[in-house]
């Protein structure tokens, strides 16, 4: 495996800033396109795409729309992974890999073109498709390869391109401390993000969010011994930007991922939540109708959207501008869709949806404007 212990500590400046933020998590058919770029417009920071296993990128063909500059992965016809260039200094893009030689070779897909700000290895999802051969969280039992890979990760990505870890709780403290002191010795990455659940522990189980001050230290102190600087990053049961305060001073962390809010309501990033009637989800569907995003995976994510007349996960605050009953005719619509079309008369919006030009523009002005500050939450 290549020698990486001379790599500089100090990261790239074109690298993602890890240590404050805001982050869209990694989350399967959920995290694709039209997600991440409104979660981007409503304040994210950084977003993760979902994961994408390291065999299904290698021999893809990519493809660019001069049209709409959509990137897109496809083999056999089949889109494996799509993004845009807008997002590109914000977006990471998550591998799930058991073999270093592969994840090697995905990450040199990826990267190829600059599509992507970073590659983080997925080392904590438990469902079976992504446990498959070894990956995800059975990565947690095996951190000599874990290792290994996130080497091989490094040794692919350009020096510019971040790698970063995404891992869950061992059952034991001990035996976390243990494994997040190998993998920062391994000197490869720019971020730990640390989901406060063990393998076997569901979301509706309150997230160990006690647990994580420790590993914080534990990461600073390992980190400052080698002359790096390795921000940990809290993902569990933070469900909207009114939860950041809580858990940074629980924890310990200055940067946090959320995945469900963010399901139900991509404008969780910011104070004020938006109607996902009137606005988030037509939004979504100009989006995917915009970059012909596969109808399956449209219909999916905007059936997940919560059509509350409250915020999501507990939130009280009125955000539905359209009593109950609209919006389980909403609902129910939505479910019955067979085409694109149906799914905007579902959502009472004209056909053919407007262009989602002006929506990519206003996320890129936000996004420059974001540049010349400090990132938010900082």
């Amino acid at each position: 495996m290549p020698d990486t212990s001379s790599l500089p500590p100090a990261a790239d400046p074109r690298m993602p800033n890890f240590r404050h933020g805001l982050f869209l998590a990694p989350m399967v058919r959920i995290g694709s396109l039209p997600t991440r770029l409104l979660a981007l417009e409503y304040g994210a920071d950084l977003v993760w795409s979902p994961e994408v296993v390291d065999r299904a990128i290698m021999g893809t063909e990519r493809r660019v729309n001069p049209k709409t500059g959509l990137v897109e992965f496809i083999k056999e016809d089949k889109q494996i992974f799509s993004c845009h260039p807008v997002e590109r200094s914000r977006l990471i893009y998550q591998v799930g890999s058991a073999t270093p030689e592969h994840a090697a070779e995905a990450v040199r897909m990826v990267t190829a073109h600059d599509d992507v700000a970073g590659v983080d290895l997925n080392c904590g999802c438990p469902k079976p498709f992504s446990t498959l051969g070894g990956m995800g969280a059975n990565l947690l039992s095996t951190p000599d390869l874990l290792c290994d890979i996130l080497r091989a990760m490094r040794a692919a990505a350009p020096p510019h391109v971040s790698v970063t870890a995404k891992i869950r709780l061992l059952p034991s403290q001990e035996d976390t401390l243990a494994l997040v002191e190998q993998i920062v010795r391994t000197r490869t990455i720019r971020a730990l993000t640390v989901h406060c659940r063990t393998k076997n522990m569901r979301p509706r189980e309150p997230a160990l969010l006690h647990r994580l001050r420790e590993v914080v230290d534990h990461v600073h102190k390992v980190a400052a011994e080698t002359g790096q600087d390795v921000p940990v990053v809290c993902n569990g049961d933070c469900f909207s930007v009114s939860d950041v305060e809580r858990i940074q001073e629980l924890t310990g962390v200055s940067s946090l991922m959320l995945a469900r809010g963010a399901e139900a309501n991509p404008s969780c990033f910011r104070e004020e939540r938006a109607c996902v009637a009137t606005e988030v989800a037509p939004k979504w569907l100009r989006y995917a109708v915009h970059f012909d995003n596969p109808f399956g995976n449209t219909k999916y994510c905007l059936t997940q959207l919560a059509f509350n007349t409250t915020a999501s996960l507990g939130g009280t605050e009125r955000v539905s501008k359209l009593p109950k009953r609209e919006l389980v005719e909403i609902r129910a619509a939505l479910s019955q869709g067979r085409n694109d079309e149906d799914l905007a008369k579902a959502l009472r919006q004209a056909w053919p949806v407007s262009s989602a030009d002006e929506l990519v523009a206003a996320v890129q002005a936000k996004l420059a404007q974001g540049e010349k500050q400090p990132m938010a939450h900082e």
